[in-house]
Formats: structure tokens, C-alpha cells, sequence
């Protein structure tokens, strides 16, 4: 397998979020600016939307129809978009912090935004629980919420499963929390302690977490990913790292985890199953090693592919066939030149073939 990066299509500011249509023909991105833009990728066309939040876009979501596109940002808020027309149909206040990351169910019906602001809790530092529900499910068709769920925060990710019965949520202590869609119980609970380092060099504090969480394609495990412990906050040069765990298992049990031999260093922000579901893709920014976005086998997790795109890694989006990925990313932002900002927002695009590496 081999991934081979095409082009690179320049945003204005860094991306968050992606959502596209599955022949890859338009893409959405949630963007730092609080925008949401339509990425026509054959012309490299980009166009914002007429409303945007007012802090950062996190995330965004496409509903099956193509129709309507749904963003959540840093002021809280979830955006109903027509895309047609690019104009907001629905804004829902949904948290009192930032929506950190969004979910949509395959059917279209049910979107997951997590939430929540690490306040200490203890003189050690662990985090304080919440004042509210971190993560909340809403109807996509109405935008009613259906549940108001509590998870230690700050909850820095969220799943839900490909059959649409389940969701899940993880935090910055690794610990990840499953609930049944119909009827809000709790159905697992489970901890990973190598993603989340203590740090004692310059900035004494907690970090890291789980940034990013995918169900498999059978529903019956989660890949979690982050980047492993570390002891100095300001370096950002833990392991990168994924797990995978069998979470209806009581009690939940982990299955297998990035090889050492394939791990550089950096965190990990995104992870996801192509639709073929040969392969899922981890990626996210790169301190040390050869790649920042790699393709490794559903069936024994070993490394297929990788790439080094010379950037930060937010997100990532898959056409249907599974021959074309989109990373959405951002690199630092560049000096003003003339009163102005160069565009530091980029969407790469990949082509996934069979040849050999």
C-alpha cells in the first residue's frame, strides 16, 4: 500500500475540522477563524459560509443528504448550515465551554459534541468533575437534545458506532465512557493510563489525553489515540500512540497497540477506519520521526503506509471507495506580509493505492 500526496490546497487559517461528500467532490472545513468553507478540491475553490462562529470551529459534520452541514466551535454553539446556499438554518447553544469534538451517527440522525474545561480538583492536580453534561447528544433533524451525559472532564473526544445504537466519549485522563443511544445507560467504563503524562519540568500540571476515538467497523472495539507519557508539557515529544480495546468485555481489555518499531513522536489528533475497512489511519503532528499521518491493517495493526505532510494533522476524511483521503491540517502561522496574513490552513489531498511502499 502506498500513500502518495497530490496537492495541498491553502485555507486562510488553520483547519479543525473536515466533512465532505463521499465522492470527495466538495469538502467542508471548520476553521480557526470561526468559519466553516466549501472546498471544491478539481478547482481548489474555496468559499466561506455566510455565518461562522464566534471563536474557533472546531468541527463539522455532513448529513447524508449532502443538504445540510452541522459545526460546533469554541463558543459553545452547534451551526445547522444549508449548503446549498451556505447560510446558517440553526444555531443551539449546547455548552457553557468549547464543543471540543463532534460525532455523527452513519444514519445521519444523532450527533455527539463533547465538552468540558480541566479545573483542579485535588492539591494533585487531578481534574475537578463537572458542573454540567460533557457530552450531549442532539436530533439532527430538529437539533432537540436527546442526551445530556456526564464524563469526567475535559472530554476531548467522541464516537458513535457504526450501527448508530452506541456512543462513546474519552477524556484527558484516558479514561472512556460507552452509552446506549436509546435509552442513555451506561454500558462500559474503562481507563488507559499511557496517554495521560504528569508533567514536572518548567509547568508542573497534567496533559495529553485521548484526542481521538473510533469505533471498528463490527461495533465490538475502540481505537483510541493520543501520544504516550512525558515529562516535559513544553516539548510535545511523547510516543505517538494508538490502542485498541474490547469494550463490552467486563472487564474491558485491550487488544493491541502501535508497535515501538513504528512509533515516532508527537501527538496524535485523529483516527479513523477507511470505509473498505482493510485499514484505519492515525495521524496528528510529528516532533521526531519519518510521518505524521499512517495506514495500518484492521486485522493485526501493523503499519501499511505513511507520510510526512510537514504539518499539523486535525482531521481526515475518506472518500467512499477508500482511493482518496483528505487530511485537514495547519502549519504555523506565517509573518504578516503587507498588512496581511498568509494562509496558514491547508487540506492535503492522498491518493491510496496497492502498489508497495
Amino acid at each position: 500500500m502506498k500513500l502518495e500526496k497530490t496537492k495541498t490546497i491553502s485555507l486562510p487559517t488553520g483547519v479543525l475540522g473536515l466533512a465532505g461528500r463521499l465522492d470527495g467532490s466538495r469538502l467542508y472545513a471548520a476553521c480557526m477563524d470561526g468559519r466553516v468553507y466549501e472546498i471544491i478540491p478539481e478547482t481548489d475553490s474555496v468559499t466561506p459560509f455566510a455565518e461562522s462562529h464566534a471563536s474557533f470551529a472546531s468541527g463539522c459534520v455532513l448529513l447524508p443528504d449532502g443538504a445540510t452541514l452541522i459545526s460546533g466551535g469554541y463558543d459553545g454553539c452547534l451551526c445547522w448550515h444549508d449548503t446549498a446556499q451556505r447560510t446558517l438554518i440553526r444555531r443551539v447553544k449546547a455548552h457553557d465551554f468549547w464543543s471540543w469534538q463532534l460525532s455523527l451517527s452513519p444514519d445521519g440522525r444523532h450527533l455527539a459534541s463533547s465538552s468540558g474545561q480541566f479545573l483542579a480538583g485535588t492539591e494533585k492536580y487531578e481534574p475537578a468533575g463537572s458542573d454540567g453534561p460533557t457530552l450531549r447528544l442532539y436530533d439532527t433533524a430538529m437539533g432537540e437534545l436527546v442526551h445530556a451525559l456526564d464524563h469526567l472532564p475535559p472530554v476531548q473526544s467522541a464516537a458513535i458506532s457504526p450501527d448508530g445504537k452506541v456512543v462513546a466519549a474519552a477524556n484527558m485522563m484516558g479514561m472512556v465512557a460507552v452509552w446506549e443511544i436509546a435509552t442513555g445507560k451506561s454500558l462500559a467504563q474503562f481507563k488507559s493510563g499511557d496517554f495521560t503524562s504528569w508533567g514536572i519540568i518548567k509547568s508542573p500540571h497534567y496533559l495529553g489525553g485521548i484526542f481521538g476515538l473510533a469505533f471498528s467497523p463490527d461495533g465490538k472495539s475502540l481505537l483510541c489515540c493520543g501520544m504516550g507519557e512525558m515529562r516535559d508539557p513544553m516539548a510535545g515529544n511523547g510516543k505517538m500512540l494508538w490502542q485498541r480495546w474490547a469494550w463490552s468485555e467486563t472487564p474491558a481489555r485491550m487488544l493491541s497497540q502501535i508497535s515501538s518499531g513504528d512509533q515516532g513522536a508527537g501527538l496524535m489528533e485523529t483516527i479513523g477506519f477507511a470505509p473498505d475497512d482493510k485499514s484505519f489511519l492515525m495521524a496528528g503532528r510529528q516532533a521526531q520521526g519519518n510521518w505524521n499521518a499512517a495506514l495500518f491493517s484492521e486485522t493485526d495493526g501493523k503499519l501499511l503506509a505513511s507520510l510526512d505532510t510537514k504539518s499539523r494533522i486535525t482531521s481526515h476524511f475518506f472518500t467512499a471507495d477508500s482511493s482518496t483521503l483528505f487530511l485537514g491540517s495547519t502549519i504555523s502561522q506565517p509573518a504578516r506580509k503587507d498588512g496581511k496574513w498568509p494562509d496558514y490552513g491547508q487540506i492535503h489531498v492522498v491518493k491510496i493505492t496497492d502498489a508497495p511502499v
